[in-house]
């Protein structure tokens, strides 16, 4: 007997690569919004921007996972499974850079890793009493060896894999 997962894998990679982006995907954010509300750790400005990709490729995957069981057009799913793929290897990307600001190999954005701008000497001392920077170049948190960007730079290139995968294995199918 076939299991029905691996059923739908085979006989509808669109739907299967969909639902992986959406499902792993909501976890990855989750798992962010639980490091921050639950944990404390307060995220720095590329830490908010790589999570960007996520709310762009959650929706569009369930959308896609919609469009195919409802019959929408092969190139407008396959289109959004590549679009989805290239957020998902940007985000990768960003996640790598972050990291390597985090190890101090190459700078960071001046906003986040720099000495902050208080402004003009006359405020410095109201100002420094409000000041909060959350900095890019230093991890909050890490495990084996990974920081929370760097475990979202795989978890983005795993979910750019899986986008391309259901895109090319649906493509191929539908040409032979």
């Amino acid at each position: 007997m076939t299991d029905i997962s691996t059923d739908m894998i085979r006989t509808r990679p669109v739907t299967a690569a969909a639902l992986a982006v959406a499902v792993v995907g909501a976890a990855a954010i989750l798992g962010a919004w639980y490091f921050q509300y639950v944990e404390g750790l307060r995220p720095c400005p590329l830490c908010f921007e790589q999570r960007y990709a996520y709310y762009f490729a959650i929706p569009l995957a369930v959308m896609v996972a919609l469009g195919d069981h409802f019959g929408a057009s092969r190139k407008v799913l396959i289109g959004a499974l590549a679009a989805i793929a290239l957020g998902m290897l940007w985000n990768a990307g960003l996640g790598v850079y972050h990291s390597g600001v985090e190890w101090g190999w190459w700078p960071g954005p001046t906003e986040c890793s720099g000495a902050p701008d208080a402004g003009g000497a006359g405020g410095l001392m109201d100002r420094l009493k409000t000041f909060r920077v959350v900095r890019c170049d230093e991890a909050a948190w890490r495990f084996l060896g990974l920081s929370l960007a760097g475990y979202n730079a795989l978890i983005s290139l795993f979910l750019a894999a899986v986008a391309a995968w259901g895109a090319v294995t649906d493509w191929r199918t539908k040409r032979a």
